[in-house]
């Protein structure tokens, strides 16, 4: 498991250490960050949150899930633990699309569609720090990254910064800002797991979920959105109310079979919080607020590694996966002259 950084709840802090080197020689940073309630692990690698240590009624505990060192990181091809995930986050059908009339064709990393930007997406790659920032209930640092025109085969050299920002109290804000040069299409969100009761800890079948979203997008057998947009009500997609994750994940309805568990796209009502995750044991509670119009919500069927099957929750604000081939959903384009925003708050909270 994740070695310990054995955290101390200062007023705020930063502070830096090598995370190792890449195989090309590439030196990796990872950023402590303190405010607070919090201390957050982000390093220059995928710009991921490596760890997050909030207080608890047993002291401070690690909530998110994250390997021990840089080089399992690098051999994981498809968990992308604690990562920021694009130039497209998500599933584009047939890994191709067409922008202005030009087809684009893009790099099929799972089967015959392109998932969380291609072979190399954001999160095998290292990321710049280019500020970082203390106050007196806050600390936060801002890392950029420039994907170069044609990469992954998206157009356009698209400058992309994530600002982390702990505090005040126990919120980790994380605020995604992008510009291009040519017409492209942009879906970024962070790939965090989620286990209250600690990592580690085991299957999240006992967090209760809520989400703000009476509809969802259902999924071909390829898990690529049909098109239509369903109401939960009456399915085991159905989180308006809250529910336990293991409760119905196990019901032979098809889109539970299909996913093998929880990983659909959720269209958010736009009510606050967005989605709110509890641990009923430690009393633990994560409230998500986006500005994103829709969450993906993923069980973690298909982990495996020292986590097992489930071990963690990720809940994804993003744009619909597919958009670029959906005309009828939000558009993703981002034009030369716009900027792309967004902003997703997750806070953290205890019950007595």
């Amino acid at each position: 498991m994740p070695r310990s950084l054995s955290p101390s709840f200062v007023e705020t802090a930063v502070e830096r250490r090598s995370f190792g080197r890449l195989p090309d020689g590439t030196d990796v940073d990872l950023f402590t960050l303190a405010a607070g309630g919090l201390t957050v692990a982000v390093a220059t690698y995928g710009a991921l949150v490596h760890q997050l240590w909030a207080p608890g009624r047993d002291g401070p505990t690690n909530l998110v899930l994250g390997y021990g060192c840089l080089d399992d990181y690098v051999a994981d091809e498809h968990s992308y633990l604690g990562a920021i995930v694009g130039r497209y986050a998500n599933r584009i059908a047939n890994a191709r699309f067409e922008l202005d009339g030009v087809a684009h064709r893009l790099s099929a990393n799972e089967d015959a569609n392109c998932l969380h930007g291609g072979m190399a997406g954001f999160d095998k790659r290292v990321w710049h720090v280019v500020r970082t920032r203390t106050a007196r209930d806050v600390v936060a640092i801002t890392l950029r990254y420039e994907s170069a025109d044609g990469e992954e085969g998206f157009p356009g050299t698209l400058a992309v910064t994530v600002t982390y920002t702990v505090g005040p109290g126990t919120g980790l804000r994380v605020d995604y800002h992008a510009v291009t040069d040519r017409p492209t299409v942009v879906n970024l969100t962070s790939h965090v797991y989620w286990q209250l009761g600690g990592e580690g800890a085991g299957r999240v079948d006992d967090h209760v979920l809520t989400v703000g979203a009476s509809h969802y997008l259902p999924v071909s057998l390829e898990m690529i959105p049909t098109g239509e947009v369903a109401p939960v009500a009456g399915t085991p997609l159905d989180f308006t109310q809250p529910a336990t994750i293991g409760a119905r994940i196990a019901e032979p309805f098809e889109q539970l079979v299909r996913a093998e568990g929880y990983d659909h796209h959720f269209v958010l009502d736009g009510g606050c919080p967005a989605a709110r995750l509890e641990h009923p044991a430690s009393g633990r509670v994560l409230e998500i607020e986006t500005t994103e119009p829709g969450i993906q919500v993923y069980s973690g069927n298909h982990l495996d590694g020292p986590y097992g099957r489930r071990g963690g929750m990720a809940l994804e604000p993003q744009h619909c996966p597919d958009s670029p081939n959906r005309p009828s959903f939000p558009s993703t384009v981002l034009r030369p002259g716009s900027v792309f925003s967004s902003t997703t708050t997750y806070r953290l909270a205890q019950r007595q």
